[in-house]
């Protein structure tokens, strides 16, 4: 597709997916640090056009904190909140919805152009980007309802939803790229689909550690290795873990989330063992690269837990997700198309 596009094109079109994709990876970080500080549920409305800017005076901020008065989160846990508290939960959930339609017109805009200048026929990947980007609104507003009436927080299942979907745009955006700056192919590579299943567990991974933090999982069994004084959390049994209800379990949730990360791993020395042992040299520096952020994130993950899930910790574990799921789609594409 992208090789009938003019290279002085391709080379426009990868600095805007560069840009979109440091962009989304913002919004990642602040989506999470809104989670982290308590703040998604501060703005109780869709407001797709009207929340475009903030409160200008002070009857809108009252406006605003009246709507908050009337959700759970307000009657049963922030019943003693001022306004200048509030300020500050609005103001993450606002930057987070402001980023969203940053989002939103960054992309459409400069696509409204390419589809001008070089078709439509050869967008349609970015406009299955596009459509993912709105459908990744309605989905921060479906989550943010399932708070507003009978619970305290979001649902995590809704919540975990919601940043696989980023996760999901985020990665089309970089392999989009990845397209365009790489033409060249080999024949030398990892067989047996490793790879995939490599990158589909570390996307499990951020799936279960979405589960992790919207049940607070990780600031119960703050050890490590042992949750407490055994490896299996002592207040559950093992069973347990073959039911539908593990996956809102606090503590079942923190043991699946740790035992990925081992299972990633080990695959990862895997990877490393054949591509090492079988002198494939152009991804000697993709799985070097692979390791380093594997064992940052396993790090971080670590000081998240032991520090009961410190925000700047929990934030920077949250970070180095997006380096791995890069460093992996990197990897993948070097594998397949390299």
């Amino acid at each position: 597709m992208y090789t009938e596009i003019n290279t002085k094109m391709k080379i426009y079109i990868s600095k805007w997916l560069l840009f979109m994709f440091f962009l989304v990876a913002a919004m990642i970080v602040v989506g999470g640090l809104t989670r982290l500080t308590d703040s998604g549920l501060s703005i109780t409305e869709w407001e797709i056009f009207k929340g475009f800017f903030p409160p200008m005076n002070n009857d809108s901020w009252l406006s605003y904190f009246e709507l908050y008065k009337q959700i759970p989160e307000f009657k049963l846990q922030n019943y003693s909140m001022t306004l200048s508290e509030f300020k500050v939960i609005f103001w993450w959930e606002w930057a987070h919805r402001f980023f969203g339609r940053v989002i939103g017109l960054s992309f459409l805009i400069p696509l409204i152009f390419l589809t001008i200048k070089i078709g439509i026929k050869k967008l349609y990947n970015f406009y299955l980007i596009f459509f993912l980007i709105c459908f990744q609104g309605f989905l921060g507003w479906y989550m943010v309802q399932s708070g507003l009436v009978n619970n305290l927080d979001v649902s995590h299942f809704r919540l975990s939803v919601h940043l696989l979907f980023a996760f999901i745009i985020l990665s089309l955006i970089f392999w989009n790229y990845l397209n365009l700056i790489n033409l060249n192919k080999k024949d030398k590579k990892i067989t047996n689909y490793i790879p995939e299943f490599f990158l589909l567990l570390i996307f499990l991974q951020i799936i279960i550690g979405a589960f992790v933090s919207g049940m607070d999982a990780g600031k119960i069994y703050n050890t490590w290795p042992l949750m407490g004084n055994s490896y299996f959390p002592d207040d559950n049994k093992f069973i347990s873990l073959f039911k539908l209800s593990a996956f809102s379990d606090p503590s079942l949730v923190q043991y699946l989330h740790r035992n990925l990360a081992y299972l990633i791993f080990t695959i990862y020395i895997v990877i490393s063992y054949i591509t090492f042992k079988n002198k494939i040299f152009y991804l000697f520096k993709p799985v070097i690269i692979l390791g380093l952020i594997i064992l940052l994130q396993i790090i971080l993950g670590i000081l998240t837990v032991l520090s009961g899930a410190s925000i700047l910790i929990a934030s920077s574990h949250q970070f180095s997700s997006i380096l791995l799921i890069t460093s992996a789609l990197y990897f993948l594409y070097k594998n397949k198309f390299s």
